[in-house]
């Protein structure tokens, strides 16, 4: 099989379990605090991404980094997956799935900002437009579509997606300056992260399993989410020829991910979302454009 063909394969399949995502995280959260589902999460993720290391003849790896290659483990574990999954999953248990989902969509589009100070790239006309578009999907998502009287249904919960989006964009930046193997890398984070999640579960919710829908879906999210769809994404960027037919592939889930919150959790998807989520991809797909140039332009010297 061609590479290009490869990489449009496992990405689908990291798109597929994205989809799938949301409804997971609601299904846990109806029996378990979002910290306990965060620990059960935790503990399957990093029991999957052992496997797999193992699998790949990886393992010795994770053994072989300097001591400052550990300290930076634990510092990053403490964004990624202590921070923005306990944030992340507050806003779910707050939010319906179909609010939660696309406003967390918007990481791209923040990476993008904080990457003009933190990384030194400029600032387009496009982008700016692009955001635009972005947060009026929110705005319209947010308030319901009672967009004029800006009356958010829960505006802790958008608080919480809103936020989510600023650290797991945050996490990237600081992930550009990482040496280590992507999924030794995480592995490690979730390694050291798991203590500072279970000390904090111990003294605010105490451990439960919660139902077995819900424990099965905690142990879903990390097997999947936290796991598997990481190592296939990065398998569809390594052997992508055209990272940009693969990036967009990403613009199925959050509507794919529609059909899953109705059919399962039973959500009445509303006008609003569908309005606000098409206003959400459309200022993604809009900032696109500089990688699909860039990448172009590269092609043409080549």
């Amino acid at each position: 099989m061609p590479n290009q063909k490869q990489a449009m394969f496992f990405g689908l399949a990291t798109v597929l379990l994205w989809s799938t995502v949301a409804t997971a995280f609601k299904l846990a959260l109806r029996d378990l605090a979002p910290v306990q589902m965060l620990l059960i999460a935790c503990v399957s993720s990093i029991a999957v991404m052992a496997v797999i290391l193992m699998l790949q003849g990886r393992w010795s790896q994770v053994f072989q980094l300097n001591r400052r290659q550990y300290i930076q483990s634990f510092g990053m574990g403490l964004i990624n997956p202590c921070l923005y999954y306990f944030v992340l999953f507050g806003a779910f248990d707050r939010l319906p799935a179909q609010e939660a989902q696309p406003l967390n969509y918007t990481w791209a589009l923040v990476l993008a900002y904080l990457s003009v100070p933190f990384l030194g790239q400029r600032l387009r006309r496009l982008d700016i437009i692009a955001g635009l578009i972005c947060y009026t999907g929110v705005v319209v998502i947010a308030t319901r579509g009672a967009v004029t009287s800006l009356s958010f249904s829960d505006p802790l919960g958008v608080a919480l997606a809103i936020a989510s989006t600023l650290v797991w964009a945050s996490y990237w930046i600081i992930a550009t300056r990482d040496t280590r193997d992507p999924v030794v890398g995480l592995f490690l984070n979730f390694v050291f992260g798991l203590p500072v999640i279970t000390l904090i579960c111990w003294w605010t919710e105490g451990f439960s399993l919660g139902s077995g829908t819900a424990f099965g879906a905690a142990i879903y999210v990390g097997v999947f989410e936290m796991g598997v769809a990481f190592v296939l994404w990065s398998y569809a960027m390594k052997k992508a020829e055209n990272t940009s037919r693969v990036s967009n592939l990403i613009f199925i889930s959050p509507f794919l991910s529609l059909v899953f919150i109705y059919f399962i959790l039973g959500e009445q998807i509303l006008p609003s979302t569908y309005v606000g989520l098409v206003l959400i991809m459309a200022g993604l797909w809009l900032q696109q454009v500089k990688v699909r140039n860039r990448e172009r332009g590269l092609a043409n010297e080549a």
